[in-house]
Parts: structure tokens; C-alpha cells; sequence
């Protein structure tokens, strides 16, 4: 009987399983950094998924098109190419039409033609591309402002309870840890989408280069006199 009764006791003495927080509740316990941070947070998904479709959309380059573009230059037939440049809506097509409208001018100033509008295709790729650098800084550093915070909340929460235990600096260390983890992880996906899209900008760069000194190439081959 007496060891029925032990394990009854045990039994009622077993503490109760606690759900564990959801993930909403656990970013809430952030405190007020976490506005500012999930501000960032949604900037930062808005930045990458503009910034990836505006650059594919603008980055093709098509080698078909290409050789068209070659094929009626060498045949004399500027006025199709420049309407087939004209149609394909990208910065190469951008390109080359305006290059094509500088043929019977001197090389040299060609090649200028597009250098520069291949320079100002590139900078309208790269369009709020540097805010993501911005807030690959900042987030971190909101992050820290949390960890201030949280630890001011702390020695507050001391102060006013004139008791130093786990409940009362509980609050404080939620809000510490959670803001500094968020301001990081925001800051490193800001930094890593960043870095991407300029490399993808990169290689289309170096893909419109290889493009432009075929162009360049084709022009110096005899043509048929301007339409």
C-alpha cells in the first residue's frame, strides 16, 4: 500500500508538458526592434525577387538573334536589324540598335556608342541594388540596438523587483538574444542577395563584351551601302 501511494504522489507531483512557443509569439518576445527589423526583413525579399526579374528580364542575350543581327549587317540590311533589335526589349537589343545607328561612322566612335550604353544598361540593372548593401549593415547593427535594449530591461526589471533570478531577467534576455539573432540572419540573407545579383549582372556583362566584339568584328567586314 505504501509504495501504491508513493507512485500515486509522484504521478500528481509530475510537472505538466508545456507547449512550446510558436514562432510568432518567440519574435514578439524581440520587443520594439522587431518592427524596424521585419521592416527590413520584407524590404530585403522585395529587393531580391525585383532585382532577379528585372535582371532576367534585361539580361538575355540571345545567340540566335545575334547571328540575325550579324547576317543582316553583312547583307546591308540595317533598317531589319535594327527593328529585330528593337523587338527583343532588353539591354542588348537596346544596345545594338543604337550601335547599328552608328554605322558608317568611324570604329572608334562606335565602340564608344556602346560602351556607353552598355554602362547605362548595367546601372539600370543594377537599380536599388545598393540598398540591399545598406541594409546588409544596418540590420546587424538594429540588432544590436535590441541587445542594448533588452539588457537595459534587465537591470530595470532588477531595480524595480530588487530580485536577481532567472523570471526576472527572463524578459530581458528574450529580447536581447532574439533581436541580435534576427538583425544577423536578415543582414547575412541582405548580404548574400546582394553578392548574387551583382554576379549575375557580372556575367551578363561579360556575355554582352564577348557580343559587342563580334559586333565590332562584323563591321569591319565589307558591307552593302546603308538602306
Amino acid at each position: 500500500m505504501m509504495l501504491l501511494q508513493a507512485l500515486a504522489d509522484s504521478t500528481l507531483a509530475a510537472p505538466v508538458a508545456t507547449e512550446g512557443l510558436s514562432i510568432i509569439d518567440l519574435l514578439a518576445k524581440g520587443g520594439w526592434v522587431m518592427l524596424p527589423l521585419g521592416l527590413l526583413f520584407l524590404a530585403t525579399l522585395f529587393l531580391i525577387i525585383e532585382r532577379f526579374l528585372g535582371i532576367g528580364a534585361n539580361g538575355k542575350i540571345d545567340p540566335g538573334v545575334i547571328d540575325n543581327v550579324k547576317d543582316f549587317i553583312q547583307q546591308g540590311n540595317l533598317k531589319s536589324a535594327e527593328s529585330l533589335c528593337r523587338n527583343q526589349r532588353n539591354a542588348s537589343g537596346r544596345i545594338l540598335e543604337r550601335a547599328i545607328g552608328r554605322i558608317g561612322y568611324p570604329i572608334k566612335d562606335i565602340e564608344t556608342t556602346i560602351e556607353n550604353a552598355s554602362q547605362i544598361e548595367i546601372q539600370r540593372m543594377e537599380g536599388n541594388l545598393p540598398y540591399l548593401g545598406v541594409i546588409a549593415g544596418i540590420a546587424p547593427m538594429l540588432g544590436f540596438v535590441g541587445t542594448i535594449s533588452g539588457i537595459i530591461r534587465i537591470f530595470y526589471d532588477i531595480s524595480i523587483s530588487n530580485d536577481f533570478n532567472i523570471s526576472t531577467i527572463a524578459g530581458g534576455m528574450y529580447e536581447k538574444m532574439i533581436t541580435s539573432g534576427s538583425g544577423l540572419i536578415i543582414g547575412l540573407i541582405a548580404y548574400a542577395g546582394y553578392h548574387l545579383l551583382n554576379m549575375k549582372i557580372d556575367r551578363f556583362a561579360l556575355r554582352l563584351q564577348m557580343a559587342a566584339s563580334d559586333f565590332i568584328d562584323v563591321l569591319q567586314k565589307p558591307v552593302a551601302a546603308k538602306n
